[in-house]
Parts: structure tokens; sequence; C-alpha cells
């Protein structure tokens, strides 16, 4: 299944990315448990639940017609208390009330684990970029206070479940390197 268009710059990710980030780039698996796996404590901080239009390529993505409102949730995924990763995800409005109906009562637990324990949930493959500082997930982040203005990674997929699609889009923060070591 593939679902980016050309032009929209998200690519496969073992075809480009840093070395010292592939590993978190191009894992198929749960980014929660990877980053549990390398901390003490990893905690969900949610920053934004809200009804809002999604940007071109999140459209095209979801198969939302223009000037049809989406929801979103963002997150900070904290390694012992430390923000690594921005997630952003987002959801069709008639689906909160069907199939992606949890997605709305997540609050401070991470999605991943929700994603990874249904059989029924099926993932696309990863797809990267680097997010430039014009970047409309760069300015959120920027404005949280979280990142200088220099280009960022992040990696994003579909999950369907019964033909629905969630989009998931991580963006990696300067501190994930420390996990890596």
């Amino acid at each position: 299944m593939s679902f980016h268009q050309a032009g929209d710059a998200w690519r496969s990710p073992a075809l480009f990315v840093p070395a010292a980030l592939s590993g978190w780039l191009t894992d198929p698996h749960s980014l929660t448990s990877r980053i549990r796996c390398r901390c003490h404590c990893m905690t969900v901080v949610p920053l934004r639940q809200s009804t809002a239009l999604p940007g071109r390529d999140e459209r095209n993505a979801l198969r939302v017609a223009p000037g049809r409102a989406v929801r979103v949730r963002e997150v900070l995924l904290c390694a012992d208390g430390v923000p690594v990763v921005f997630a952003h995800s987002i959801v069709r409005l008639d689906d909160l009330r069907g199939v992606w109906r949890l997605f709305s009562g997540m609050g401070h637990r991470p999605l991943g684990d929700a994603l990874f324990a249904d059989h029924r949930v099926v993932r696309s493959p990863l797809a990267a970029r680097r997010l430039a500082p014009d970047h409309a997930l760069h300015r959120r982040i920027r404005a949280l206070g979280l990142v200088p203005d220099r280009p960022l990674w992040a990696r994003r997929s579909l999950f369907m479940r019964h033909g629905r699609p969630l989009l998931v889009t991580e963006v990696f923060l300067p501190a994930i390197m420390e996990l890596a070591r």
C-alpha cells in the first residue's frame, strides 16, 4: 500500500536517512516500545486534541476532501522526563464514532500501545523526510520552545483498521540521540 504522493517529499527512509537516526526512522515496530527499552520511565504528555483542517499531504494520505476537518492529537513522548518525540496523529471525524473511537480517549496513554496490540490494525510502510523550519509541524514544535531553528527528521505511516485510515507522524527531537547511546 502506498499513500505517498509524488512531490510531497515523504519517501522510504531506507534510501536517504542519516546513519545516526536510521534505526529510529526505519524500525517498523512500536516507537513507544523502542523508547521504553532505552529509559527508566517513558511518559506521554498530551498537548492538543482538537478539530482542524489537515495539510494537503495529510489530506491526500487520508483521502479527505478539501475543506473537511479531521481530529488531531498531538503529544510529546518523553524519556525520563525529556521530550524525545513529537507525535501528530489525525483521523477522519466520522471514524471517531466508528473504528477509531479509542482515539478520542487516549489521554496520557500511548497510541502505539493500542495500535500494536490490535491484530486488525495494518500499518503501511514507513516514509520519512526532513522537516524544514517553515514546515507546519516544525513551527508547532518551535512554539513549544523545544527545538532551535534547524531541520528535524520525521517519519509517518498509515494505520488501517477495517479499511479506515489513521495517520501518525513522529518528529524526532534532538534529545532522541541520547537514547541511541
